[in-house]
């Protein structure tokens, strides 16, 4: 049982460094740049742009308004149940499912404080490569990837 204590406790430790990390790049962004204006970091490589996204990660299916706030309240509802059931029912994840989850989490409730208090998200990540995004989006994705990664293990055992 200490050991669930202890995993909560790692759960919202990295949850709430997620979000503040988030709230703060983006807090610190807003207050310097204006919309579609950039800072060359690394000369067409890697800039800091300041872009609204009213998609989900990476622009995709703008302007559907509602629906990106219902969606990520509900992933963020299944994240905790899913974390909070294991421990109830004394089943241990493993550090890297709750890293994972716990980035998920992070993340999800990073874009979706920009959605309710700006009706979009706040990008500035901008690689030119890529579309632009932002530390949530780099941490959904980074605890998708090992979350998959434990999952593509399990299954080839």
């Amino acid at each position: 049982m200490q050991r669930s204590k202890i995993d909560i406790l790692f759960c919202l430790t990295i949850t709430a460094v997620i979000i503040w990390l988030d709230r703060v790049t983006k807090g610190y962004i807003l207050s310097q740049l204006s919309l579609g204006e950039y800072v060359p970091v690394i000369k067409d490589v890697f800039h800091i742009t300041l872009q609204y996204n009213t998609g989900i990660a990476f622009g995709l299916f703008k302007d559907h308004g509602v629906v990106f706030i219902i969606i990520p309240i509900i992933v963020i509802i299944l994240l905790v149940f899913n974390i909070f059931y294991y421990r109830y029912n004394n089943e241990a994840l493993t550090r890297p499912y709750i890293f994972g989850f716990s980035l998920i989490l992070g993340g999800a409730v990073g874009n979706l404080v920009d959605r309710i208090i700006y009706g979009h998200v706040v990008d500035f990540l901008d690689f030119r490569i890529w579309p632009v995004f932002n530390i949530a989006d780099s941490a959904i994705t980074i605890g998708a990837i090992i979350i998959a990664i434990k999952c593509f293990q399990l299954s080839s055992k």
